[in-house]
């Protein structure tokens, strides 16, 4: 009886399950599509319309990437709540594309430029500035700049404006640029790790961090050099814009002007007034010749519906920042740029593509794989122009070098044709720890990728790595050499892992000419001989979602990315094409 009690309980039970299941299945569906058309309701991008007598607000605060994400309301909304700090990350292409707004749309009055700590290279500040004094010459409109103080950067993209205003205790940091590296060698030391350095190439000096204490002669020249280009385009376009004799202004940064009273900048035409922040509604009242004007931000002016181009043939724009990897990570992934030309040569509308690289290099192995995407372009019958941006160097150069046509900004850091390998030894740290390492293999060299790291290498192995870093140079002042119909001895007599700016670069053929992204896009339409075009940016502006995931869970930190970065090199021998970064102040 309860062997019956028991076979009849059964098929209840598991239709009993059945039904539950289905019933969450339903809710999981029905949830699913509730919160679809909420967060697409969310996410859906509200066309703003132009108020009038708007003022566009351009805030230099925050940081400046090449290709600015969708706006995030949720981030919005979060940035505007107490105790909770997100810097604003602002795309230059928005920054662009909204001054053109600004320069043709009549109910925008003028600009008004707000803050000067923006976290900007000096490539992408002389894009912005030129772009401010095309829209004046252009629309006859009005900018004004206001802050609270200025590094050198901003102070430069401030000074193209008719009016600027200073906070009566700010300052206007204005003491020359300065560039700084960290060394790391005695740190190495104290810990029992040693970086055993392979490389090709007297200004290579990305490695230098790892067995020096302090700048080489070689990288001390070229550091300085670029350093006084930049600063020569700063003080020369100040000059201009202020009316202040650039002999003056040296003198002004020998004084360290950052720390002078306030009254001593307007006195010295730095700045034109003194004022709080809140005395601004006023003067804009008077800029606007109302009242009633609008501030219209950059992520409000992003929202509003630019006419569509039908014409029938398009350029792509290809993006390419960070650091160059193969195919996971953040930065130019080889795997995600060449998905990226795959989409571009499979439609049949693009003629032609500007490759915007901005990046110190990275991986030798994805930056031939990038090269080689750029060349099946080409194959294709598409021309391809390279827009460099703040830096297009090492690896950034070599994904750059194959292309019809290269442009870069007087201020580009380019160059650095060089090549490293760096392998850690932790033989003492072992030691050290009290490890022991043993083992075997079928063959002599089977145990030298672990015993590299382990137990360093012997003269055997380091000839060997060597000879693998220059078979890599010669392959990479061979890309250029043919990228720039010049011979590979021409090449390695500027290579060396010389860092250039791109006026220099110019002088020595490495850059076609000098010129922004606009001027990118119009030789390569000159180029594939079409007049009528629009413009199609790859990838894709970022998710929002992903904005929003970041905005909660946040990037890494600069530790763990030490550590990644650790455990990278730990995990195998890299070879490796990439500038450094310093800091400049």
């Amino acid at each position: 009886m309860s062997a019956l009690q028991v076979n009849n309980e059964q098929p209840r039970r598991r239709g009993g399950c059945l039904r539950s299941c289905l019933i969450a299945f339903a809710i999981y569906i029905g949830l699913s599509i509730l919160l679809g058309v909420l967060f697409d309701d969310m996410f859906t991008q509200p066309t703003v319309k132009v108020a009038d007598n708007a003022v566009y607000k351009l805030e230099l605060t925050g940081n400046l990437v090449e290709q600015g994400a969708q706006s995030n309301p949720f981030m919005e909304l979060m940035n505007g709540m107490p105790g909770y700090n997100h810097a604003a990350t602002t795309g230059l292409d928005q920054i662009l594309a909204n001054i053109e707004l600004a320069e043709h749309n009549d109910k925008i009055k003028g600009i008004y430029l707000h803050d000067g700590r923006m976290a900007m290279s000096p490539a992408s500040a002389k894009a912005i500035r030129d772009r401010l004094e095309l829209f004046k010459q252009r629309s006859g409109k009005w900018i004004i700049a206001y802050s609270d103080g200025y590094n050198a950067t901003n102070y430069y993209v401030a000074s193209v404006a008719d009016r600027i205003y200073l906070n009566p205790i700010g300052n206007v940091g204005w003491h020359g640029l300065a560039a700084e590296k960290m060394y790391m060698t005695r740190l190495l030391e104290k810990i029992g790790v040693e970086i055993q350095i392979l490389k090709v190439g007297t200004y290579k000096s990305a490695v230098e961090p790892y067995f020096r204490t302090s700048m080489s002669e070689a990288d001390r020249q070229q550091t300085l050099l670029y350093l006084q280009g930049i600063w020569d385009e700063y003080r020369a376009a100040v000059s201009r814009s202020r009316g202040i004799d650039e002999q003056k202004l040296e003198q002004y940064a020998d004084e360290y002007m950052d720390i002078l009273p306030a009254e001593l900048y307007v006195e010295r035409h730095m700045v034109d007034t003194l004022v709080y922040r809140e005395e601004m509604d006023e003067v804009l009242r008077v800029m606007s010749g109302t009242k009633d004007y609008k501030l219209m931000t950059t992520s409000k002016l992003n929202q509003v519906e630019r006419s569509q181009s039908k014409a029938p043939n398009k350029i792509a724009v290809l993006y390419a920042e960070g650091t160059i990897m193969g195919d996971d990570g953040e930065g130019i992934t080889a795997k995600e740029i060449l998905k990226q030309m795959k989409k571009i040569s499979k439609d049949e509308k693009v003629k032609a593509v500007v490759f915007r690289v901005n990046s110190p290099g990275g991986s030798a192995d994805a930056s031939e794989e990038i090269w080689h995407g750029v060349k099946t372009l080409q194959a294709k019958g598409l021309p391809v122009v390279v827009s460099m941006g703040d830096l297009a160097a090492s690896g950034g150069y070599y994904i750059s070098c194959g292309a019809d046509y290269i442009y870069a900004e007087p201020t580009t850091l380019t160059g650095s044709i060089g090549i490293f390998g760096t392998i850690p030894n932790v033989k003492k740290l072992r030691e050290k720890l009290g490890l022991d390492m043993d083992g075997v293999g079928t063959n002599k060299h089977a145990l030298m990728e672990v015993e590299m790291i382990t137990q360093g290498m012997n003269s055997e192995e380091t000839a060997m790595m060597q000879a693998m870093i220059e078979r890599g140079y010669d392959l990479f002042t061979r890309r250029c050499a043919e990228g720039r119909k010049m011979t590979q001895d021409d090449i390695k007599k500027i290579a060396e892992g010389r860092v250039w700016l791109g006026k220099d670069a110019l002088g020595i053929g490495l850059v076609d000419e000098l010129g922004n992204i606009d001027a990118a896009i119009a030789k390569a339409a000159e180029l594939a001989q079409v007049e009528e075009y629009a413009i199609e940016y790859y990838p894709e502006a970022v998710d929002q979602m992903q904005e929003m995931i970041k905005m909660f869970y946040g990037d890494q930190s600069d530790e763990e990315k030490l550590i990644a970065r650790v455990k990278t090199l730990a995990k195998e021998p890299k070879v490796l094409m990439i500038m450094e970064p310093v800091t400049i102040r």
